[in-house]
This record gives structure tokens, sequence and C-alpha cells, in this order.
């Protein structure tokens, strides 16, 4: 059926792809007038089914052994729930808050008490269950408080089959922990792949598999010893497994004969993968599913968890960044994807219930929702990274929903289908036809030449339009919510009036750890999506998520990977960079670059993020590289450069002043805007600058709008371009320059922005604006908002509350109450 339908998806689709070649039809994040929702990534959101609310992020769910209840574990930015729900009626009979809670969820064989792994408190909860309520038992402890550091986290939990043992995944040491639940002690510590992320047992219990965040690969071990027994490398990102013991119809190759098949996800890829798993416990690859909707679809689909039916004909597959359920038929000796069912924002697990109900849990609910009470002068914004939601912190009314999903049959699947073609942007066709116009500097598609060579990206740090353009004086602006007006900004104000104004520009990200993600590889890997919120919500005190962390890795690298690999040449300017406390005599500021292939590439004198260093200082050292260039006549075809002082410190004491930062980074944007322009290369340069997210600041659009800039003698000059354009906009524009293939389905289906550029050059230099404000001002040593500042760690891009950051600036600069912020309806 889905092939046939596939057939003819060109003809169906037709209108659709027009209209995305259409910049005069705008579209706005938002509620649609049909019920569904736009995110800032550009798709669609409209779930099948009944929608019941969760807590932020639910991860995992767990029916009871009887079948009569369903305990549901939510691991986001707020403090970690257990919900139970009755099975038959999903009506909530019980909910307790743990100090923290991250994936493990296991009933004990007797059914006398839920497990749950403890995450950043290394840990292991035993809660005692009885007719659907819970009752805190005892803690198993993994690691001792006292010793305890940011890597010992326990993730999932499962019983051995006879209920003796708890087995644990200690994620970050790489090993299992063993509990014996009778002397609450652990017992052993058998070594695994890199960051176990499921444990799941055979049925004989004398072994169980693991599946490596890290490794590409699937372990398994003997029950008794932890000794290998086999490994099996599958793809990137391996996490959820189930195992099948029926035998499908149909003559089997006597080759591939199994006792059981093991079905894995790898979510970096658009792939699932059975293995033969044989009477004597060897391993062997039997198939590889593809849940693409498309042939040439790029990874993102991001399959991350699986449910079997209870007949064990069917398999739900959970595709994470395409909000959808894959469904696949196993009937057959050859498995096959049947359809899919639309879900909400960022599926993360599903249950298919014994009535033949198909549960599906979303980490982002359907929609997010308006904070008409936060933050407020009168009360203080969510405390820093404890994850209280004594206000509305966006963080925290992002909540998860569960979609009940009715039995279907083949003609509703075939429907769902189609809507989950409808929601998403990306297209084959698009890959080779980006449905530029002819005459336009921006490539139709890979291959072509462009006139522009040389590409600058900036990346700066957590701004939303209104606290900057709010007050331009045309565009959809407000100027009642500007922070960093005019008198700071000279440099953004005037490139926005003389090039292109965008005022539907959206970052896809909603904080940093995902933010720099998202600007670099088109995607945030789901090691991020499920580990920021812990970070976030201040249990987790790590951050890990702009190198140096193997399971954070994306599913085609980032960037400047895919330049290297073309044979593009490169020059960065503290991307992935790591600084020395000060310079030494030699000068040097890096003391770590966190991709080794872009270390070759790195200006070792450019300072990394640290918000006591200018900007403008920053400037100078790119600078000084730009007149070797021109010296040279040479100059890379990709230039990547970090300012991220508008950032700011707050208000803490004796560090710059907020207004002070921003004239900072204000001014070394215009430097370099200004030395590029009156170079050599101008003719064929064109400079890309964007926020890496929006952090929650007052727009009154949407909480992920914010300012984005291109600058280039090919850019229109003085209009206002109100096209849907977003972080993947940008890099599938720089990635059509450079001629560079997409990384996801995120940059090869979002729309480029060619509207903005014009085919005739106007060489015309830009002459930047002089500061207007001191660079120097330094906060008081005694303020109203100096000791919160005080509190907050400005080490790191994301380290701060900043529904608190954005009130103490607030007041600090218009010396005024607040105005509530509009929240989006994807908010953070």
């Amino acid at each position: 059926m889905l092939k046939k339908w596939l057939f003819l998806l060109p003809a169906t689709l037709g209108l659709a792809l027009i209209v995305t070649s259409q910049p005069a039809k705008q579209l706005l994040v938002g509620a649609q007038e049909d019920g569904s929702a736009i995110l800032p990534n550009g798709w669609r959101v409209q779930a099948a089914g009944t929608q019941v609310a969760l807590e932020t992020f639910p991860m995992s769910s767990v029916l009871s052994k009887d079948g009569k209840y369903l305990a549901v574990l939510t691991g986001g930015y707020k403090p970690p729930t257990i919900t139970v729900l009755a099975a038959d009626t999903l009506a909530e009979t019980d909910k307790l808050q743990l100090d923290d809670a991250w994936f493990g969820l296991n009933f004990s064989p007797d059914n006398k008490f839920l497990y749950v792994g403890g995450g950043s408190r290394a840990k292991v909860h035993e809660l005692a269950f009885d007719n659907g309520k819970l009752t805190p038992s005892r803690q198993f402890i993994v690691t001792p408080d006292a010793e305890r550091k940011f890597d010992d986290f326990i993730g999932d939990v499962t019983s051995s089959p006879d209920g003796r043992l708890i087995y644990a995944a200690d994620i970050f040491h790489n090993r299992i922990a063993v509990i014996n639940p009778q002397s609450g002690r652990v017992i052993e510590k058998f070594k695994t792949g890199r960051r176990p992320y499921k444990i799941l047992f055979h049925p004989d219990g004398q072994s169980y598999f693991v599946s490596s965040w890290a490794d590409a690969s699937i372990y398994q071990h003997n029950t008794s010893t932890g000794e290998q027994m086999g490994k099996l490398v599958v793809a990137a990102h391996p996490t959820d497994m189930v195992l099948s013991d029926r035998q499908p119809e149909g003559p089997v190759d006597e080759d591939n004969k199994w006792k059981y098949r093991l079905f894995v996800t790898a979510a970096n890829t658009n792939q699932i993968f059975s293995v033969a798993v044989s009477e004597s416990k060897e391993l062997k690859a039997l198939e590889t599913i593809n849940v693409a909707m498309s042939p040439r679809q790029p990874a993102g689909m991001t399959p991350t968890a699986l449910a079997l039916t209870a007949d064990q004909t069917k398999l739900y597959v959970i595709c994470s960044d395409a909000n959808a359920a894959a469904v696949v038929d196993l009937t057959e000796t050859k498995s096959r994807v049947a359809g899919f069912v639309p879900s909400g924002w960022y599926p993360t697990a599903a249950r298919a219930m014994a009535d033949g109900r198909l549960l599906v849990f979303n980490g982002r609910g359907s929609r997010s929702f308006p904070n008409p009470q936060g933050p407020s002068p009168f009360r203080r914004a969510s405390p820093l990274h404890t994850g209280l939601d004594s206000v509305q912190y966006v963080g925290a009314i992002q909540t998860g929903s569960a979609s009940i999903i009715a039995p279907f049959n083949d003609e509703q699947l075939e429907k769902y289908t189609k809507q989950v073609y409808a929601n998403s942007p990306y297209r084959d066709e698009l890959l080779d036809d980006a449905r530029i116009p002819a005459g336009n500097p921006i490539p139709n598609k890979h291959g072509e030449k462009s006139p522009i060579e040389h590409v600058i990206y900036i990346l700066k740090e957590n701004r939303t339009y209104d606290q900057v353009l709010g007050a331009i004086g045309k565009g959809n602006s407000d100027k009642s919510l500007v922070l960093f007006d005019e008198k700071v900004a000279p440099n953004h104000y005037k490139l926005a009036r003389e090039y292109v104004l965008f005022d539907n520009f959206y970052v896809n990200a909603d904080v940093s750890a995902d933010g720099h993600n998202w600007a670099t590889a088109a995607i945030a890997p789901d090691y991020v999506q499920k580990m920021w919120p812990n970070s976030y919500g201040g249990r987790r005190k790590h951050y890990d998520y702009e190198g140096g962390e193997p399971a954070a890795l994306p599913p085609a690298g980032h960037l400047w990977n895919n330049a290297l690999q073309a044979g593009i040449s490169l020059r960065n300017y503290g991307f992935w960079t790591a600084g020395k406390p000060k310079a030494e005599a030699d000068g040097i500021q890096v003391a770590q670059v966190k991709d080794p292939s872009l270390a070759p590439h790195t200006n070792m004198k450019y300072r990394p993020f640290d918000l006591d260093y200018l900007d403008v200082d920053r400037a100078k050292t790119f600078l000084g590289d730009l007149k070797e260039f021109e010296q040279k006549n040479e100059m890379p075809k990709l230039i990547l450069l970090r300012l991220g002082n508008d950032h700011t410190s707050g208000t803490t004491a004796g560090k710059i002043s907020p207004l002070s930062a921003f004239a900072d980074n204000d001014a070394a944007v215009g430097m370099v805007v200004e030395a590029v322009s009156k170079s050599k290369f101008w003719a064929k340069t064109a400079i890309f600058i964007v926020e890496d997210d929006a952090q929650n600041g007052a727009d009154h659009v949407d909480s992920h709008r914010s300012p984005a800039f291109v600058i280039s003698p090919y850019i229109k000059r003085g209009v206002v371009d109100s096209t849907f354009y977003n972080q993947t906009s940008m890099l599938r524009t720089m990635e059509l320059i450079l001629g560079l293939r997409p990384m996801t389905q995120f940059d090869a289906g979002s729309r480029p922005m060619w509207t903005a550029f014009q085919p005739v050059a106007d060489t015309k230099p830009y002459v930047a604006e002089k500061p207007r404000y001191p660079l120097d001002e330094r906060n008081p040593k005694q303020s109203a908002t100096a000791a919160r500042s005080a509190s907050m760690d400005f080490s790191e891009a994301d380290r701060i509350d900043d529904d608190e950051l954005n009130e103490i600036l607030w007041r600090s600069i218009r010396r005024s109450v607040p105005p509530v912020p509009v929240r989006s309806f994807f908010g953070h």
C-alpha cells in the first residue's frame, strides 16, 4: 500500500512544492486554522488520537505485571515524576515526584516494587507499588553523595527475570551496576560499551543485551560474570531494543534461522536493525529497516524507541525528529514499513496496549502555552537551575503529552501516512531543485556555481528580535520590548536598515545546548535533546553539548566537517574551543579544540567564549588575519567566527555592564563587516550572522524569533523580508553557495534565503558606526540585582536561568517593571 502511494507522491504533493517556492505566502509559527501548529523548524504538528497532558519530557513507560497499570517517567526541566495511570482508562491513580529520574523504569517480577533510574543522583529508587499507588521504599546507592560527580549518572534499570538482582546502566562510567535488592548493595560493576543506554535480558536470564549510545554497537554479556559474549556493530546511536520470538510466515533461509529477533533503533540514522539471536546465542544481522519517508531522505528521522504489539506482528518505531511513529509489518520473512502515524512534537516512547491502542509519548506535547504570570517583578523567575516552577518559566510550561490512538485499519493508516508527509517540508525533489529562480546568485542545486565564493558565518548569543530590533520603526517590531536600542546597537540597526530586515526569522533551538547543534549541524542529536533538560534543571551540573562527548555527535557531522570533506578551505575563530585561564607570552588563548579535524584550521590566538574579554579584541584578531589574507591574495572559502558578548553577565558586581557588553558586541560586528566590505574579497563574499538561540527573551511574535543578518554585495538594500526563515534556512543557503550537500532532512527541506538576494552586485562598502556607549562600564558593587547576578554561572554560554537574567537586564537597563514576554506556541 505505502509503496504504491509513494509512487504517486510527486503528483499529489505538487501543489505543496509550488507553495514552498512562493515567498509571497507568509508562513507563521504557531497555531493554524486547521488545528495544527507550525514549529520554528518549519514542520507541522497535527497529532493523531486523543491527547493527555503529562509533565515535562516523558521518557519511558512500563506496564505492571498484571497489565492493570501503566507507569510513566517524565525527566524534563521540572523535577522528574512517576505518574501511574489505569491501563484501561488512562486515568491517573498516583503521582510521585523524585529528586532525579532518567529513563530507567521497571516493575519487579512480583509486581510489588517499581525501580527507577536515579539520573544525576547516581542511585536506583525503589518504590513500593500496591493497587496503583506508589510509596517511597529504599534507595540503592551506586555512588555515595560525598563521592558523586557529574559523570555519576544512572539511566536504564531492569530486573533479572527471576527478580533476584537489579541491573542499572552507569552511563558515563561505561558499566552496568548490579544491585542485590535484599541487601540493597551494589555487588558488581560490569564493563560494557561506551554510554550504555538500554539493558534487555535474554528470556533465559543467563545473558543480557546492552545498546551502546556511543559505540554504534550492541553487546551481549553473561549475567553472572559480566563477560562479553558477543558484539554486533549496527549504526550510530543505538538506543531502544525489543525481542521477538514469533516466527514469520513463509520459508526461512537455512542460513538465517533464529530463535529470537532483536530489533534495535539507531537514532543517528533513518534505520532500525533486525538481529538474529540463535539457539547458541550468536548474533547475526538479518535486516536493515529504513524508516525514511522517501528514498533519498537525509538523516533526521531519529528512530529512538520501539513498541511491539502483543501478537508481535507489528512494530512501532518512534521517529523523534519526524514527529511520527513508523508502522512495521513483521508478519512475513521480510519486514515491511506499512505507513506512519502522526504524533506530537518530538515523541520519545511508545506503548502498544493489549486492546490494540497505541500510546505515543511526546516530549514537547502538541504545543506550548502562553505565560501571562511570568516573569513578574513581584516574583522571582525560576531559581537558578533548580527546576522549580515558581513562575511560568518556559522550560517548565513546555509540558509533554501522551497520544492515545485507537486501533486502526489499513485505510486509516493510509490517511495517517498522508498527514505525516504533509507535516514535513522535506521532499526528495528539493535535493535537485531548491526552487530558486534563474539569475539569483544562490545556486538552485548542488554543483552549480555561485558568484559568491567566500562565506563568513558569525554566531552570537541568546537574543530575541524585539529585544534588539524592536525599535527599528519598520517590520513586525515592538519597541516596548527593546532592551538594546540604537544607542548601544547602532551597527545592528544600520545593517538592518541598509541591507535586509528579517522580521520572520526563527532559531530552531530552545537553549544554547541544542542551539549550537542546530546552528552548525542542522539538528540536535538525541543525546542533547534527552540530557539538556536534566542539566538546565540544575540536576546534572555539566555542559557537554559542544564537543568532547562521543554520544553527542550529530548524524552528518558539522558544517566544518562537511566543508573539509568537500575540500573547502576553512578558518575557525572560537567554534568548539576551550580557553586558557589567560594567554601566555606567545599569545595563545586556546587550550583545546574539541574536534580534532577543526584544530589545524583554528586561530589559537582567538579567545573562546569569555565574557571578561572584549569582542572588539576578538575582532582585532580576525582583522589581523584578514590583512594576511589580502597580502597572500587568498582567503578561506568558509570562515567561522564566534562573537558572544551580547549574552552579557547580567548585573554581577564588577563585571562589564549589560549595555557595555552589547555595545562591545555591536562594535565588533561593525568592525568585521566594514573591514571585509573594504577588502579585495568583498565582491565575492557573503556574511551570515545568527543567534544560537533566543533564550526566552521578550518578543511579541514568538520566543524563537531572533535577529539575523545577511550582508553581501548581492543582498538587496533597504527592504523588509518577511519570508519564513530559520537557522537551517541559513545553513542551506551557505551550503548551496559553497557546493555542500545538506547534512540532515532539516537543512535539506528548508527554504534557502534567496528572496533577500539580488542578481547584480552593489559593492558599496559598509561604514561601521562608532560606539555610542562606553565599552568599559562596570556594574556597581552594590545594586538591587548584583547578588542575583553573582550567583549565576557565566563561564559558558548557557549555565544561567534565562528568565531571571532577562528580568535583571530589564530592571538595570529600562529601570522599570519588565513586561510579560509573549511565549510561543512552541517554546522551550
